[in-house]
C-alpha cells in the first residue's frame, strides 16, 4: 500500500517485502513467514498481463529481411501483400511408438496430389511400423499455419491414421550446453518462432514426440492398440526384469570366486 509493489496473484507466495517504516506492514507480519504480507490487499492486486501488440508490416518486413539474410540455403522467408509470409521449417521425427498406416497401398503419384487423393480413403486395412528416429521432414507453411496443422501436415505427409491428438510439437532449445525441450500450444505459430529465433537450427528446432503420458487421450486409441501397448509393456518389464538379474548373478560369481581365493590366506 505504501511502497506500490505490484505483482501477480499467483506469484505472491514467492515475495519478500523488506518494509522497514514503523507502522507498515513489517510490524503486522507474522513471526512464521515473511512471504506474505497481511495488510498488503493493494499491493497483491492481480495485475493483467499486457498482450503484446501484433507487429506491423513493417516490423514484419524488416525481421523478414533480417532473417532472409542469414539463410545459407535456398529457404527464404515471403512476404505477402496482406501481411502475412510463408516459409520453411524443419521437424524432427522422436516417435518411439509404432504409428498406424494402411497396409498394401501403391505410393502417392503427383496426379493423387494434385487431385489431394487421400489414399487412406482408399482401404479399411491397417499396419503398424516404427518411422526412423530423428528422421527430419521440411514443411512449407504460412504464418497462419498453427501447431495443430502442422502436426496433421506430418501424418497426412507419412499417411499415417493415428488420432493427431496422440502427438505434440515441440520446440527444442540449447543454452549454456543444455537441450531444453518445450511443448508448444496447438494455436501457436511455428513460423513466428522460426522467424524469431533466426534459420539457425541449434538456436531452436522443432520435435515431433507422442504427447505426455498424463495428457493422452486413451479413448483415441484403439482396442488392439491399446494391447500392443500392453504387450510392449510386458516385453519391457521383462527384459529389464533379465538384465536385473544378470548383473547380480555376476556380482555374486565375483563375490564367490573372492571368497574361494581368500581361503586360507591370514586375515
Amino acid at each position: 500500500a505504501d511502497c506500490r509493489y505490484t505483482c501477480h496473484q499467483e506469484c505472491r507466495s514467492l515475495i519478500q517485502l523488506d518494509c522497514r517504516r514503523p507502522g507498515q506492514c513489517q510490524s503486522q507480519l507474522s513471526p512464521e513467514s515473511t512471504l506474505l504480507p497481511p495488510c498488503s490487499q493493494n499491493v497483491t492486486q492481480t495485475v493483467e498481463e499486457e498482450k503484446p501488440e501484433p507487429p506491423t508490416i513493417q516490423e514484419i518486413k524488416q525481421k523478414i529481411e533480417k532473417y532472409n539474410a542469414k539463410v545459407t540455403n535456398c529457404l527464404l522467408m515471403k512476404l505477402n501483400e496482406d501481411g502475412t509470409y510463408t516459409g520453411f521449417i524443419k521437424v524432427h521425427l522422436k516417435l518411439r511408438r509404432p504409428v498406424t498406416v494402411p497396409a498394401a497401398l501403391r505410393p502417392q503419384s503427383i496426379y493423387d496430389a494434385l487431385r489431394e487423393v487421400n489414399l487412406a480413403d482408399l482401404t479399411d486395412k491397417r499396419t503398424s511400423f516404427y518411422l526412423p528416429l530423428d528422421a527430419i521432414k521440411q514443411l512449407h507453411i504460412s504464418s497462419t499455419t498453427t501447431v495443430s496443422e502442422v502436426i496433421q501436415g506430418l501424418l497426412k505427409k507419412f499417411m499415417v491414421v493415428d488420432n493427431p491428438q496422440k502427438f505434440a510439437l515441440f520446440k527444442e532449445m540449447r543454452k549454456d550446453g543444455q537441450v531444453l525441450l518445450q511443448k508448444l500450444p496447438l494455436t501457436e505459430y511455428p513460423l513466428y518462432l522460426r522467424l524469431l529465433a533466426g534459420p539457425d537450427t541449434d538456436v531452436l528446432s522443432f520435435v515431433l514426440k507422442e504427447n505426455e503420458t498424463g495428457e493422452v487421450e486413451w479413448d483415441a486409441f484403439s482396442i488392439p492398440e491399446l494391447q500392443n501397448f500392453l504387450m510392449i509393456l510386458d516385453k519391457e518389464e521383462k527384459d529389464k526384469i533379465q538384465q536385473v538379474h544378470r548383473k547380480y548373478e555376476r556380482f555374486k560369481q565375483r563375490l564367490q570366486q573372492t571368497l574361494k581365493e581368500a581361503r586360507g590366506k591370514p586375515g
